[in-house]
């Protein structure tokens, strides 16, 4: 941005009387607000004259907050999309531009739904802008129905509790990766899962306690149905499809995993 010519600022708080000052002296028409990850102050709010606008990775109000996107993940919804809103004292509150819905599938990560929600939420702000310059945008106000909070992630909760249902483990392994991961400990070594996949029907899937190593394939049993375990890695070395780590760390039908 520097060497494109672009000024920028980047104040530690926007809560001081001289941060606000100068924001004010910028002398804005609008403000566009994306990932910022704290709420506005009101005069901040106050100083671009058609508003401050901001690109919200959800189909709003379902998940407003920090993590919407893995939140999706996790709670194993059809879809999501992109929100453009208009920014008011709440967190994620104020009332909506544009809309528009994509699908999670079976096979979706965090990570592929962040890359198309940034594309398409670029797209429906340049729209916005352009609809809130000709004046031919009226916001619609949230409706309170349906609306859920995404909380930030924690690091612990990357942390596969085998006692759970298999299928919550694997949508757990595909919103949590990259950050903070999922992962199990075998003594005492803590071991990434990067790929997961669940295994329903496998025969020994409730006969074994929770934790336990089904077979060679690197089955594990949970508290609903099995996970088998397809991409792994120790820390400091490369990430492994199941059967080339296996053949450097021993995980045999019966170990436990914790």
């Amino acid at each position: 941005m520097r060497n494109s010519g672009v000024p920028v600022w980047t104040p530690k708080s926007l809560r001081t009387a001289q941060e606000q000052q100068a924001f004010r002296q910028l002398d804005l028409d609008v403000a566009v607000v994306a990932a910022y990850g704290l709420i506005l102050p009101q005069p901040i709010l106050d100083a671009p004259r058609l508003g401050c606008f901001n690109v919200h990775a959800s189909v709003l109000p379902r998940w407003r907050g920090a993590a919407p996107i893995q939140r999706a993940v996790l709670a194993g919804d059809s879809e999501t999309g992109v929100t453009i809103m208009q920014v008011d004292a709440g967190l994620d509150t104020g009332p909506m531009l544009l809309q528009e819905a994509v699908p999670i599938t079976a096979t979706t990560t965090a990570s592929d739904l962040h890359d198309r929600l940034a594309a398409l939420g670029a797209r429906l702000m340049l729209r916005a802008l352009d609809d809130v310059a000709a004046g031919r945008v009226t916001p619609t106000p949230q409706p309170e129905a349906g609306a859920t909070y995404a909380t930030k992630l924690d690091r612990e909760e990357g942390r596969l509790d085998w006692a759970r249902p298999a299928i919550e483990l694997e949508r757990a392994v595909r919103a949590l990766n990259p950050w903070p991961g999922t992962w199990f400990v075998c003594n005492g070594e803590r071991i990434r899962v990067l790929a997961a996949e669940p295994a329903p029907d496998h025969q020994n899937a409730q006969s074994a306690p929770p934790g336990t190593v089904l077979d060679d394939t690197l089955t594990v049993a949970c508290g609903v149905g099995a996970l088998r375990c397809l991409k792994l890695q120790r820390a400091g070395r490369a990430a492994l499809a199941a059967p080339e780590f296996l053949r450097g760390f021993a995980l045999r039908p019966g170990s436990r995993l914790e």
